[in-house]
């Protein structure tokens, strides 16, 4: 487990399926998590994800809960390392709307980006956002990611074709930001 001020990060637990369940199949949450066709999850298959995730020593998927009532509000994953570059691509969401806007995201993307850097002693992480997706683009921005590049009109929503924005943030960018805080 990983702490933050407001979250922590832990292992994902059988008896989250049920709340994660209605995270992802909430057709704005789910927007904004994959460019594939829309289509809902079943039980069976977040049971099998989570035995899939459960055996896999080489993606890192952690359940977000609030620090102070242990409540299961979102997810956040390394789903891809690079060891040869020494680059980690990321994702997180946020799925219980009574927690956006409040820093629950920005906490838990900062243990996440500290553990990668600390502990798997990674230089780079990068994450892909959708251009329509402004709130969490400003957030990354805020935090010290840099829009590395854009794919014009890659993925089609919703009858229109957007963006995908590629970020990424270096060791030494998150060091400095860390110690311009600190001082």
């Amino acid at each position: 487990m990983y702490t933050g001020q407001k979250v922590r990060l832990r292992a994902y637990r059988k008896e989250d399926i049920p709340l994660r369940l209605s995270y992802i199949n909430d057709a704005e949450i789910a927007s904004h998590l994959t460019d594939d066709i829309p289509f809902p999850i079943t039980q069976y298959e977040e049971e099998k994800w989570l035995e899939a995730i459960s055996s896999n020593t080489d993606i890192y998927k952690f359940a977000i809960e609030t620090k102070d009532d242990q409540r299961f509000i979102g997810g956040c994953s390394i789903n891809d390392v690079d060891w040869k570059n020494s680059v980690a691509t990321i994702g997180i969401f946020i799925g219980n709307r009574d927690y956006w806007r409040n820093g629950y995201g920005s906490d838990a993307l900062n243990i996440l980006v500290s553990f990668i850097f600390n502990q798997m002693n990674i230089n780079k992480v990068r994450l892909t956002c959708y251009s329509f997706n402004q709130r969490a683009l400003k957030s990354f921005e805020k935090y010290g990611f840099v829009v590395e590049g854009v794919l014009r009109k890659e993925i089609f929503k919703d009858g229109c074709y957007y963006d995908k924005v590629a970020m990424g943030i270096l060791r030494e960018e998150f060091l400095q930001k860390r110690q311009s805080k600190e001082e």
